[in-house]
């Protein structure tokens, strides 16, 4: 599977080595002017070599578009894009080739393909998530005249938490550190922390949080196919992501009468006192702003002595070589917010198509 979407689909393709990496996205509306500067700033929050607590790997990650753009907008065609790879050094693999990196996809892939790209992790490498934020980007270019927007930050980093209530922060105050969190103190705290980890040739996870507001009520099925399942499987589906949890998710010491959102009249509009249910109930959207958060694991390959197996079963040690980052998080937040676009935007779409 390496199409995502119903209507508004994006097809990827490329490995972290190979000659380049993008896409195929078909079922866009037409006539979305192509904001060129706007795109690849989005690319330019995920690429790496950004900053000193991300992988030192330089990429541009310049997006060139094949197809389906005519006179600034798009026409409806299926759109094609791509960028070439220009800072790969596959030899930082080959101590890989024959054994598996603990945590990692080496192995599952191996098993269920007899064959793996071990170098940069193939499929499995994050850049495949370029063409995932080229997607976004267009995504957001249309959601933008329905006025829904969509903000994410990091939220955690280690033990180094912020409040949960993301209406404390300065939203404004994201692309202020290389961290992007909201609030400066714990951001530089977060950066200290990953400098530290990554000294040590270690590394740490994280957590997203994201905020979607703008929202009409109704998208989202009653039952297969629910908003928040929609946006869950979009959020797992990105590299190292190991949990997702909208409006109070596990937060459940809580009785009823506690966290019901209350309804009430506001002007006419039917609106929720609070907003314990994260602007989605039933599955379906209620208005409400949209929140949710996801886990990161820490990043598998590290830079430390290991225990593994190689093919043959035999026991050995590993130690990786090369670029990488120490935390997948502040890379990772142009990628939730271009999951959770293209995800909003599919339903939207599917809402008019009945």
């Amino acid at each position: 599977m390496n199409t995502f979407g119903n209507i508004f689909r994006l097809t990827s393709f490329g490995e972290s080595h190979g000659e380049a990496v993008g896409g195929v996205i078909d079922g866009c509306p037409p006539g979305i002017r192509m904001d060129m500067d706007f795109i690849q700033s989005e690319l330019d929050r995920r690429r790496p070599g950004q900053s000193r607590i991300t992988t030192p790997r330089k990429e541009s990650d310049t997006v060139i578009f094949l197809s389906g753009i005519f006179e600034g907008k798009t026409t409806g065609a299926p759109i094609g894009f791509m960028s070439k790879n220009e800072n790969f050094r596959s030899s930082d693999y080959e101590n890989l080739k024959d054994v598996f990196r603990p945590s990692h996809a080496d192995y599952t892939y191996w098993q269920k393909y007899g064959i793996r790209d071990y170098r940069g992790g193939g499929r499995a490498s994050a850049r495949e998530t370029f063409s995932r934020v080229v997607a976004g980007a267009i995504a957001k270019l249309y959601l933008r005249r329905l006025n829904i927007g969509i903000t994410a930050y990091t939220s955690q980093v280690g033990g180094i938490t912020l409040d949960k209530d993301y209406k404390k922060y300065d939203f404004s105050l994201i692309e202020s550190t290389p961290v992007r969190c909201p609030d400066p103190e714990k951001a530089w705290q977060m950066i200290d922390l990953i400098e530290d980890v990554r000294s040590k040739g270690d590394t740490i996870g994280g957590v997203i949080t994201c905020v979607i507001k703008g929202v009409p009520v109704g998208l989202g099925e009653p039952v297969f196919g629910k908003l928040h399942a929609a946006l869950g499987a979009a959020m797992l589906s990105i590299n190292a992501a190991k949990g997702f949890e909208y409006g109070d998710g596990f937060d459940v010491n809580h009785r009823g009468s506690e966290v019901n959102d209350v309804f009430f009249n506001d002007n006419g509009t039917i609106r929720t006192r609070t907003n314990h249910s994260g602007g989605i109930q039933g599955g379906i959207s209620n208005g409400e702003d949209i929140y949710f958060r996801v886990a990161f694991k820490p990043v598998s390959t590290i830079l430390m002595e290991q225990q593994t197996v190689d093919i043959d079963g035999n026991e050995t040690i590993i130690k990786a070589r090369g670029r990488h980052d120490p935390c997948v998080v502040p890379r990772a937040v142009p990628i939730v917010e271009a999951m959770a676009g293209m995800t909003i935007l599919d339903y939207y779409l599917l809402s008019k198509a009945k």
